[in-house]
């Protein structure tokens, strides 16, 4: 067994420390045997050296860890060979093995025979650890159907499309069954026992002095050989593409997710198809702007009309509508029709429009027009930003 360095020791932490008790304690004991504090002093350089190394493995969460459990860290796992688990222990000695071998094996075959590469999470050393100290995994035959995957799309609608509601054909490519096979991705034939690992669903790799029981790479774990459909390749399922009508409900907002059951791709083994998700994009308008169930406008009137008032005809999603406007308004004023905004399925429920007033000036293009504006000026010459300047 290799000599174990007490990291703590040398810090004058207990173990129980935390990041920043041994960030502040290897700063102090730093500065205290820096080499340039110390010229010459072989102690000194050495202790700084200790130092330094124990925070180097202290000071990084994953080292730390390591050092914890087994006494030492090392980037090459257990250094000399030694066992992690003691004498007694399993005999894994790991120092000096190169796994990328035995990984290749597994990935790419040995012997002339072809494997299939481990899905991710499932396979390489990973896998092998994972059958070793934490039993045989569940084959992959023995998980039984599965649903289908769901699809996400995205559709883009006009705003009249959105207000109103239609129906739109989508065109989409989703994975079906396969109408050869009736998706069980077998040619028909009965199923025979696997030659490479005559029906237990297991086989032995030897790496060296370990021996590992790993899922049979060629029946995945199954036992069983199935002759494969020759349209599907074994899968059960094609991709095609298909054709889906979508109802779009009225007063649908941009962004909003509707859902059509069934149309995603299909399940495995008889299992139920996924769903088909649709994430509505809606354009936007010239001039109407949705807030919610709102819909807001934006009204220019004549200096007369804000002045003396008037009743203007304003735009509305439904068609044209009344609107009063009081003696004196100004411009930024907001006016709010009733009901005439978008409608509200599920709250059964329609929203308002809100008009905003906007004044504008005549244009002073003839002598009359400017003789007219310098005599309401006479008439009017009150300073409509005294109040702004009284409170600066």
């Amino acid at each position: 067994m290799a000599q174990r360095t007490d990291y703590y020791g040398v810090l004058g932490v207990g173990r129980e420390a935390s990041a920043e008790d041994i960030r502040k304690a290897y700063r102090r004991l730093a500065r205290k045997y820096h080499p340039d504090l110390n010229p010459g002093d072989k102690a000194a350089e050495d202790k700084f050296k200790a130092v330094s190394e124990a925070n180097e493995i202290l000071g990084d969460e994953k080292k730390r860890k390591m050092y914890d459990q087994v006494g030492y860290y090392s980037e090459s796992g257990m250094p000399n060979g030694e066992n992690p688990f003691g004498q007694g222990g399993p005999g894994m000695g790991f120092g000096g093995f190169d796994f990328s071998d035995f990984l290749n094996q597994q990935q790419h075959g040995g012997g002339g025979r072809r494997r299939n590469t481990p899905p991710p999470n499932q396979g390489g050393f990973g896998n092998i650890f994972s059958q070793f100290f934490g039993g045989q995994q569940q084959r992959p035959e023995a998980q039984g159907p599965e649903k289908g995957a769901d699809l996400e799309y995205t559709l883009s609608i006009d705003f009249w499309q959105s207000i109103r509601g239609t129906q739109v054909r989508m065109n989409i490519s989703r994975q079906d069954l396969c109408s050869n096979c009736g998706g069980s991705g077998s040619a028909g034939a009965a199923a025979t026992t696997c030659t490479e690992c005559n029906g237990s669903g297991n086989v032995t790799q030897m790496a060296g002095a370990m021996r590992f029981t790993l899922s049979c790479p060629r029946c995945s774990g199954s036992g069983k050989m199935r002759n494969p459909c020759p349209v599907c390749r074994g899968d059960g399922r094609l991709a095609k593409m298909d054709f889906v009508d979508v109802r779009i409900p009225q007063g649908v907002a941009s962004g909003a997710r509707l859902r059509v059951a069934g149309k995603g791709n299909a399940g495995t083994m008889g299992a139920p198809a996924g769903d088909l998700y649709i994430t509505v994009r809606v354009e936007e308008h010239s001039f109407f702007r949705r807030e919610g169930d709102n819909i807001e406008i934006t009204v220019p009137i004549t200096v007369p009309e804000a002045a003396l008032g008037a009743k203007i005809e304003v735009p509305t999603i439904d068609g044209r509508a009344l609107l009063k406007v009081p003696m004196g308004t100004s411009s930024g004023q907001k006016f709010r029709l009733r009901e005439k905004g978008v409608s509200n399925a599920r709250k059964e429920t329609r929203g308002d429009q809100i008009v905003e007033i906007v004044v504008q000036p005549p244009k002073a293009n003839d002598e009359r027009t400017r003789e007219l504006l310098r005599e309401l000026a006479e008439l009017h010459p009150e300073d409509p930003r005294a109040e702004l300047w009284s409170k600066v």
